[in-house]
């Protein structure tokens, strides 16, 4: 008896477990990092140039939806680290057993959202 193997994927329904969501934030963490590069060396260059456009640019970032992706970059930067570090003990075969994996999952999602609130309250 073959079973019957479904046609196409329902991804509304697949649901991934945690070490595979801080995988995929991972991810998305670096390619927001990447992407984010030439703002921030943008920002970095015009606050150094003069005083003049130091204010400039510290009224720019001042502004709130500027804050918010400022704070959203420190995120990505925040979970791509404490994941980072996650992969690494996981490339030495420490961390493998599934309970392990998964705490230390959980951990990562955690701890990166508690400093992206600590440091975001500090810069708001």
């Amino acid at each position: 008896m073959q079973k019957q193997r479904p046609k196409h994927l329902d991804l509304a329904k697949i649901r991934l477990p945690v070490p595979g969501i801080v995988s995929i934030l991972h991810r998305v963490s670096g390619v927001a990092l990447f992407l984010s590069l030439p703002l921030l060396i943008y920002l970095l260059q015009g606050s150094l140039s003069s005083a003049e456009d130091f204010e400039r640019y510290r009224a720019m970032v001042g502004h709130p939806l500027m804050k918010l992706v400022l704070i959203g970059l420190l995120w990505a930067l925040l979970h791509h680290l404490c994941a980072g570090i996650r992969f690494l003990f996981l490339d030495i075969h420490k961390g493998l057993e599934l309970q392990t994996a998964r705490a230390t999952a959980k951990a990562v999602l955690v701890v990166s959202l508690v400093l992206t609130a600590v440091l975001g309250v500090l810069v708001w």
